[in-house]
C-alpha cells in the first residue's frame, strides 16, 4: 500500500526499516513481558515514531486516506473475530454463553446510551452526533485482546470467555447503532418511523449474520472433514479454508445485508464444532491429537481426528495472521496520533468512559448473574477499545460527515484507542494473574 512520505526513501531503506522493526519485536518479546507491557504499547509507541508527529516516515491523514484505512481496520477485525470463534470452546447450550451475550447486548446498549448522553449534555453534540460516538466507542475490541483471550478447551476461565465472547459479538452488535446515529444525521435512510433500521438493521442484521454464519461454518466444514475422512482429498492448504471461509461468511451476509462481523465470528465458531465422523470399525489413535508416532499428515485424514487436527491448524494459522494485523493497525494508529487535535479533546471524557461509563455498563447488564465482586472488576476494567472503534470511525467519515465533526472524532477515538492500549495493556498482568 503507498503511503505518503514525508522523507524520501529508497525501496532497500524500507525493506531494512521493516526487517529491523519485526527482529526487534522477536528479541523485545522476553523484555516486554517482565516490564508489564503489551505489544500493542510497544507497537504504539514504535507508531507514534515514524508518524508525522516526530520522524515523518510514515504520514497517513484519516480524512484523506479514509478508504485504505477502514479497509486495513475491517481486514484486521475479521481475522481476529474469526480467531476468536475459533477459540470459544463450548457448546452453545452451555450456561457460560449467557454472561457474554448480556455483556455484548445489555451493556453495549447502556455503554451506547451513557456516552451519548455524556456527548450531549457535555461535549455539546447533537443527539445524531452522540449516538454515533457511543456507537464508535462501545464494543470492546477483539484485536487488541490476545492477552485476556480464552484458550480453547472444557473448562476456560470464567472472565476470560465472557470477555472473549463479549468482544467476538459486540463488533458486530454495534453495527446498527453507528447506522442509527448517521441516520440521525442525516446520512443514512433508517426508514418511515425507524422501521428499516428496527427490522432490517438491528433484527436481521444480527440474526441473519449469526445465522449465516453458523451455517457456513458449519457446511464447509463437514464436507472438508468427509473429503479427508472418506477420500483422503482436501488435505492441507488450511491457510486457504480460513482465508476462504472468512470472505464467504462476510461476503454472504453483506449480499444479505447481515451483519458480517457476526457472520464471521460465527463461522470461526461452527467450524471448531464440526463433530468427529468415525468410520465403523476404525480405532482411535490415541486420546490427544498429537500422539507419539502420528504426525499431521495421518490425523488429517482419520475418521478420529480430522476434525481436531483441522481446528487445530486453522487456530494457529489465524493465531500468526492476527499478531501481523495487530501490529499493521497499532502502528498505523500509533502514526495518526500526530492528527489529534488538542482543543477538541475535553480532558474528562477518557477517564470517565473508563472508570464511570463500562462500570455502570457491566454492572446493569450482570444483575443476577452470579458474578462475584472481583469477577465485575475485572469485566468492568478490561472494557478495551480498539481497531473495532477505529474501523466504524472511517466507516462514519466515509459516509459523508461533516469534516469539522469528522476531525472531532477522530481527536477522540484515537485517544480512547490509545489510553485504552496503555491502561490495559500494562494492567492484564496484574488482573488476570488473580484468581477470578
Amino acid at each position: 500500500m503507498p503511503f505518503p512520505l514525508a522523507l524520501d526513501m529508497s525501496e532497500p531503506a524500507w525493506f531494512l526499516a521493516v526487517g529491523s522493526l519485526l527482529i526487534f519485536i522477536v528479541l523485545s518479546s522476553t523484555l516486554l513481558a517482565r516490564l508489564s507491557m503489551s505489544g500493542a504499547m510497544a507497537y504504539l509507541f514504535l507508531g507514534a515514531l515514524v508518524g508525522p508527529g516526530i520522524t515523518g516516515l510514515i504520514d497517513l491523514d484519516p480524512l484523506r486516506q479514509t478508504a485504505t484505512l477502514e479497509l486495513l481496520a475491517e481486514i484486521a477485525v475479521l481475522i481476529s473475530l474469526f480467531t476468536v470463534g475459533l477459540r470459544m470452546g463450548i457448546p452453545l447450550r452451555d450456561r457460560r454463553w449467557v454472561l457474554p451475550i448480556r455483556l455484548a447486548l445489555v451493556s453495549m446498549v447502556i455503554s451506547v446510551t451513557l456516552i451519548a448522553a455524556l456527548a450531549v449534555w457535555g461535549l455539546g453534540m447533537s443527539p445524531g452526533e452522540g449516538v454515533l460516538l457511543g456507537a464508535i466507542l462501545a464494543p470492546t475490541d477483539p484485536v487488541l485482546a490476545s492477552g485476556i483471550q480464552t484458550e480453547r478447551g472444557p473448562e476456560p476461565t470464567w472472565i476470560r470467555f465472557a470477555l472473549s465472547g463479549e468482544g467476538g459479538l459486540n463488533d458486530g452488535t454495534a453495527f446498527p447503532f453507528v447506522l442509527l446515529g448517521l441516520g440521525l444525521m442525516g446520512h443514512y435512510d433508517l426508514g418511515d418511523g425507524g422501521w428499516r433500521w428496527i427490522v432490517v438493521d438491528l433484527m436481521w442484521g444480527t440474526i441473519g449474520g449469526l445465522a449465516i454464519g453458523a451455517m457456513l461454518g458449519l457446511a464447509i466444514g463437514r464436507v472438508v472433514i468427509y473429503m479427508r475422512t472418506r477420500h483422503a482429498a482436501a488435505v492441507g492448504h488450511d491457510e486457504f479454508l480460513t482465508l476462504g471461509l472468512i470472505a464467504l461468511a462476510y461476503g454472504m451476509a453483506q449480499l444479505c445485508v447481515a451483519s458480517g462481523f457476526l457472520a464471521v465470528f460465527a463461522a470461526g465458531l461452527a467450524l471448531q464444532r464440526v463433530d468427529e465422523a468415525p468410520q465403523r470399525d476404525s480405532i482411535s489413535l490415541g486420546s490427544s491429537p498429537k500422539a507419539e508416532g502420528h504426525g499431521d499428515a495421518v490425523l488429517g485424514i482419520h475418521s478420529h481426528h480430522a476434525s481436531a487436527t483441522m481446528a487445530r491448524t486453522v487456530r494457529a494459522f489465524n493465531a500468526q495472521l492476527e499478531r501481523f494485523a495487530e501490529l499493521a493497525l497499532v502502528l498505523l494508529v500509533g502514526a495518526m496520533l500526530a492528527y489529534i487535535q488538542i482543543r477538541d479533546l475535553t480532558w474528562w471524557f477518557v477517564p470517565v468512559l473508563f472508570v464511570f461509563v463500562r462500570p455502570v455498563a457491566v454492572f446493569l447488564g450482570t444483575i443476577g448473574s452470579g458474578c462475584r465482586k472481583r469477577q465485575r472488576a475485572s469485566l468492568a476494567w478490561f472494557g478495551i477499545r480498539g481497531i473495532g472503534s477505529v474501523f466504524y470511525l472511517f466507516f462514519a467519515i466515509r459516509h459523508g460527515i461533516d469534516p469539522d465533526f469528522g476531525r472531532r472524532l477522530v481527536t477522540i477515538t484515537l485517544s480512547v484507542v490509545a489510553a485504552s492500549i496503555l491502561l490495559h495493556g500494562a494492567s492484564v498482568k496484574l488482573f488476570m494473574s488473580k484468581p477470578t
